[in-house]
């Protein structure tokens, strides 16, 4: 790579680059997204804008962005050796879970020295879920038996596709008083942002990945139901609510519980009619409103539901349906493999 002049990524650039290059996304945006963001950020001559990285073969992008990404590494005083383990790994993992065309393999088939680059890391306990896992890639033997060890979310194996916060908040915590831990057995939740949304998001994914979807949708969803259904593939599954929206899928008895933890300072919760009302969300908008309260916002609610939750009897007959539903989704295939099959 001879008259490339180069400003050497940071650590912390290094660090943020190779932290979104392994989180759960399409390969394809994530490897173009990072790849042009140092080219065009850190390759001074050429000089390239995004625009025309758009019109460069995907192979040069690579050859670029893994030159200026070593380079920095070098610069920062770390070693090299032939030990491309982690970079295989990446491949065969986004392989197993992703449709990926020559293209889109030739970004990953890249030779940036992540192994060099773990020396980078703040301590374990700081690091977000997919760089615990890039760690685990240069030495655990085996992948799957490490995320159940370690918790690491990684590899993914089911992908959950809910409608807002209070399911991504709170499912997890269900299902690990249930005894099935999301992160241990690689359930990736992911909040959608309303129904029409959640259709937007299963066609997406059920385009370009391998392994099963579940969908969780609100009662009032039978629309969105009706257009998934052509496009559901034999390993997903679709769960519609029997009533309303998750809130009123919770039991009575922990919101209750939680609107006592919410007003402890003020004074005690008028409850009593909670049962009847039609809509909790509603209900719930009107307490927060009339208790002289913030706003009602679903992301804060869920907080304090879940710092309300403490055993099986705070989980609602439906929401164990839904858990032992995911938990029975058909896996797909492991193509992650063990650390004997690289020797």
């Amino acid at each position: 790579m001879k008259n490339l002049k180069i400003k050497p990524l940071s650590k912390e650039q290094i660090i943020i680059s190779i932290d979104r290059l392994t989180r759960f996304k399409e390969p394809e945006v994530k490897y173009l997204r990072v790849f042009s963001d140092i080219l065009t950020a850190n390759l001074i001559a050429p000089k390239f804008k995004k625009s025309e990285l758009e019109r460069i073969d995907y192979s040069e992008i690579r050859t670029l962005a893994e030159f200026v990404v070593n380079y920095s590494l070098k610069d920062a005083g770390l070693t090299f050796d032939d030990d491309y383990l982690i970079n295989q790994r990446l491949l065969d993992y986004e392989k197993s879970v992703f449709n990926l065309d020559d293209k889109v393999e030739n970004l990953l088939k890249n030779k940036i020295n992540y192994k060099a680059a773990l020396s980078l890391l703040p301590p374990e306990e700081e690091l977000p879920l997919n760089l615990k896992w890039l760690k685990a890639l240069s030495i655990a033997a085996d992948l799957v038996k490490e995320r159940e060890e370690k918790s690491l979310l990684y590899p993914v194996e089911k992908v959950l596709i809910c409608e807002g916060i209070t399911e991504e908040t709170l499912l997890p915590v269900f299902a690990r008083i249930l005894g099935f831990d999301f992160n241990r057995n690689g359930i990736y939740v992911l909040s959608a942002g309303g129904k029409n949304q959640v259709v937007k998001t299963f066609y997406k994914l059920a385009d370009i990945i391998k392994i099963p979807l579940f969908v969780l949708l609100d009662s009032d969803a039978g629309e969105n139901y009706r257009e998934i259904l052509p496009r559901l593939r034999s390993c997903d599954k679709v769960h519609v609510l029997k009533i309303g929206e998750f809130e009123d899928a919770l039991p009575l008895h922990l919101i209750e519980k939680t609107l006592q933890y919410a007003t402890k300072n003020i004074s005690f919760a008028p409850i009593d009619d909670m049962a009847s009302v039609s809509s909790r969300v509603e209900y719930l908008e009107n307490f927060f409103k009339h208790r002289g309260l913030h706003e009602f916002k679903k992301a804060e609610f869920a907080s304090m539901v879940k710092n309300n939750i403490s055993d099986i009897n705070d989980v609602s007959d439906e929401i164990k349906e839904v858990i032992e539903e995911i938990r029975c989704l058909r896996k797909g295939d492991k193509a992650i493999r063990r650390l004997g099959d690289y020797r």
